[in-house]
């Protein structure tokens, strides 16, 4: 494909991603208290998964992202799954993504005023198999190569798949956005998205500048776009002007809900009233954010409301 999945939508306005799948499984009361995190309802309750996408897709996105954020090969041999098992669920995620977003397609009263929903292959971050919040730290201690050999499995299963195009997340580590470009320029039939995880106003979580990593992307074909996600809602605006000044592709942002993630006792300290998120969304989209959606602690209603948003 040689133009981004993203382009029709774009010209029509902001694209609206979904908000945080895995919370809001929790929020449905799945326990993701397992290293797996999400990847755990694979095994345990898939049809939730099905219901959560098809709740966004309901509440306004233009985009769902499947559910492996957290699913790769080690993480499943760890739960005592072999290969051929892992691989199995991951195509089982991209499978109930693209059913789910094909059966909601097929309502004729769905069409109306919209375009038919990207499904989103989710690449999470090697911090996020180590299951210890290093996804907002990012001083793993491996080198681009190493994180390369890591990913490369599960983005050959996703580049293969279904998917409209790849989403690189939650990214803490310049030298691990390296290893992912390089993947992309390996797969020249496929988009994708990064998204880095920021620790303020000017640097992503491994101390690197953002201005580094927009730069990194920019240099970069099939780039759909590049951005920031799961990152405070009070530091997006400012990381969008650095972005929007350094690229000339699309800046995607999908921040948390403004609450503090403690990995340690892994649980949720309040922030910001929800309220303010939808404020600072039209905020966002002001500044030239060009992707808007949630990330953690943000549900449907976060995304209707980014919804009417964008209509507006």
């Amino acid at each position: 494909m040689n133009r981004s999945p993203l382009a029709a939508f774009l010209e029509r306005g902001t694209l609206v991603l979904d908000g945080g799948l895995a919370t809001t499984l929790e929020s449905k009361g799945c326990d993701l208290d397992d290293p797996l995190w999400s990847a755990r309802v694979l095994l345990d309750a898939p049809q939730r998964i099905g219901e959560v996408h098809r709740e966004f897709l309901e509440a306004g996105a233009d985009c769902i992202a499947t559910a492996t954020y957290q699913a790769t090969l080690p993480g499943f041999r760890q739960r005592g799954l072999s290969d051929e098992e892992g691989i199995a669920l991951m195509r089982s995620a991209v499978e109930q993504a693209c059913s789910v977003r094909d059966r909601f397609w097929s309502d004729e009263g769905h069409r109306t005023g919209r375009l038919r929903p990207l499904v989103a292959g989710s690449i999470g971050p090697y911090g996020a198999y180590l299951a210890d919040g290093s996804e907002y730290v990012g001083r793993y201690g491996l080198d681009s190569g190493e994180l390369e050999s890591f990913h490369r499995q599960r983005w050959e299963l996703l580049a293969a798949s279904e998917v409209d195009l790849l989403a690189c997340e939650t990214i803490p580590s310049f030298p691990e956005a390296q290893a992912l470009l390089r993947l992309l320029d390996e797969t020249p039939a496929r988009w994708a998205w990064l998204s880095f995880s920021c620790r303020d106003e000017v640097r992503i979580s491994d101390g690197t500048p953002f201005v580094d990593a927009v730069k990194l992307c920019d240099g970069h074909a099939r780039v759909a776009a590049v951005g920031v996600n799961c990152t405070p809602p009070a530091l997006i605006s400012p990381l969008i002007r650095i972005a929007r000044d350094h690229t000339d592709s699309p800046v995607v942002v999908y921040p948390n809900s403004g609450e503090r993630y403690d990995a340690r006792s892994k649980s949720w300290a309040p922030g910001e009233p929800t309220e303010a998120w939808a404020d600072r969304a039209a905020e966002w989209i002001e500044l030239g954010a060009a992707v808007v959606g949630g990330c953690c602690r943000t549900g449907p209603g976060e995304i209707a409301a980014l919804r009417r948003l964008a209509d507006a």
